[in-house]
């Protein structure tokens, strides 16, 4: 982020996101041959690709009737997208995978933060961090009550991976994980999977 003169001030989680298909989906490899709606990421494209399925980059405007037309049959998404999007409507299963987050980062330009006197630039950073807390809460808050909202319409089976389950999703990944531990380093790595373990 310094080369493109970028100062990070906090990350706002948007929440885990979970995997909608057409299909049940209990291992990676029951989505082979589906098609994905995913973003723009090598990352995420490699996922799916591991998994046997494809990926195809949408607008996530464009998500809801390429689902319905069936031109992608799954999605991977945070419960308060599948709620409000009603995803739920046009995807008969919901695994939920937790596989990744949909966050968003607070960022300013580096010369100017630097710029900001000491003691503003302080002021500011806790105010930062207070609104951050309070909005990941409030985003925490957001997807429990979506996926309740989803599981009380009853449209969409919700399939809870068992231990084993997840166990295999991780040994699926972890090529996927070798593939960019260059790029985002082992130690990085290594923490992500400490606190992965449940």
């Amino acid at each position: 982020m310094t080369a493109h003169n970028l100062y990070g001030l906090a990350f706002w989680i948007n929440g885990m996101k979970q995997l909608s298909a057409i299909r049940e989906i209990h291992q990676p490899l029951d989505a082979k041959g589906l098609t994905f709606r995913i973003q723009p990421s090598v990352v995420i494209a490699s996922q799916f690709q591991a998994m046997g399925a494809s990926a195809v980059t949408l607008p996530f405007d464009k998500t809801f009737a390429a689902l319905q037309s069936g031109e992608v049959q799954g999605a991977a998404n945070p419960w308060s997208n599948i709620a409000s999007q009603k995803f739920d409507s046009v995807q008969p299963y919901i695994t939920e995978t937790n596989h990744s987050s949909l966050n968003y980062m607070l960022v300013s330009n580096s010369s100017f933060w630097s710029s900001i006197p000491y003691k503003i630039r302080s002021e500011l950073d806790a105010i930062v961090e207070e609104v951050t807390f309070v909005i990941n809460q409030e985003a925490e808050a957001l997807n429990q009550s979506a996926r309740e909202q989803v599981k009380a319409g009853d449209k969409t089976k919700i399939i809870t991976l068992t231990a084993e389950e997840k166990a295999v999703w991780r040994a699926t990944m972890q090529p996927v994980w070798k593939v960019y531990e260059g790029e985002i380093g082992s130690d990085l790595l290594r923490a992500a999977q400490a606190v992965n373990r449940r």
